[in-house]
């Protein structure tokens, strides 16, 4: 089997439920950006020197190919719930709980971990936004809006346990 199937040379590709839509959708561009930020969480993984952030964030990078599958379907109930976002939000109450508080703003890159990890909120904020937008025109589930949103916060409380 290839690797290559050439269908996509005319600038379309394929949704998950099969549609063939623009590469440069919005649509599309969500899930890319969604991408994105799941190959910052693997650069993160590989640099954080924090055990439990490193497992933390392998769990929730076993989250983001659903998120994505939700983003590349038409017409399909969401696999991300109310309790994923519920557990990121548990898990974002546990951090909290053990780091001091915030007293300033805080500049990336104390660790290439922290860095990382930084640069993968930045992006989920980005296709957070697309998220937004792509609303504006199509349906979109709300739990993936709001899961967006609490991941990014995920990222920046991760990024704080890596840097402590």
């Amino acid at each position: 089997m290839k690797i290559y199937t050439k269908t996509g040379d005319a600038g379309l590709t394929s949704l998950y439920t099969g549609e063939r839509v623009e590469k440069n959708s919005l649509r599309v561009q969500v899930y890319g950006a969604i991408d994105e930020a799941d190959s910052a969480l693997g650069l993160a993984r590989a640099f954080v020197t924090v055990d439990d952030v490193r497992e933390k964030i392998f769990n929730v990078q076993k989250m983001l190919p659903r998120l994505m599958a939700d983003f590349a379907s038409l017409n399909r109930e969401p696999t991300i719930t109310a309790e994923d976002v519920e557990k990121l939000e548990s898990e974002m109450d546990a951090l909290d709980s053990t780091l001091p508080p915030l007293k300033e703003f805080i500049i990336p890159g104390n660790t290439k971990g922290g860095a990382f990890l930084d640069l993968a909120r930045t992006i989920t904020r980005r296709a957070e936004r697309l998220a937004c937008e792509l609303s504006k025109l199509e349906k979109v589930h709300a739990s993936d809006k709001i899961f967006l949103n609490r991941l990014s916060d995920y990222c920046f409380m991760l990024m704080r346990r890596e840097e402590l």
